[in-house]
């Protein structure tokens, strides 16, 4: 599993690719779209960032794991959406767009979960990694 040094150098090697490359490079990611999410630091009060993909999507709702590549650990992104749900996402060469994240509750899970690895079996493989269920979290957007 990567630690947490491993997996911020691999969000910043993205974001430049994307940046270099004006958005032709990185913006989808094992057949998934990428897309930069901005969360509110639950410590710290400032935005943070990250770069993730979005594995399933229903309309202009997005779907996204918190799966840290199976770590033991919920990422922070996640511990800071689950504090303070508004967020923003943008996709390559496109404006940020406001969103307001929830976690799907178990019903909804249940539901997305075989939606989600039926196309990307990695999360399943994660999910076999750790004993915590990983959240699923549905980004809606706001009004």
């Amino acid at each position: 599993m990567p630690s947490d040094a491993q997996l911020k150098v691999m969000n910043a090697v993205h974001k430049v690719v994307l940046k270099l490359s004006f958005g032709k490079l990185g913006g989808n990611l094992l057949g998934m779209p990428v897309f930069e999410l901005t969360t509110t630091g639950r410590k710290s009060g400032q935005p943070r960032k990250v770069m993730l993909t979005a594995p399933y999507q229903e309309g202009d709702t997005y779907v996204i794991v918190a799966s840290k590549g199976g770590n033991d650990e919920h990422p922070a992104w996640f511990l800071n959406l689950r504090d303070d749900p508004k967020v923003q996402i943008a996709f390559p060469g496109e404006d940020p767009q406001p969103m307001t994240a929830r976690i799907a509750d178990d019903a909804e899970r249940e539901r997305l979960w075989p939606l989600i690895v039926e196309d990307h079996d990695n999360y399943a493989g994660y999910q076999r990694k750790t004993d915590r269920e990983i959240p699923v979290v549905v980004l809606e957007p706001r009004a």
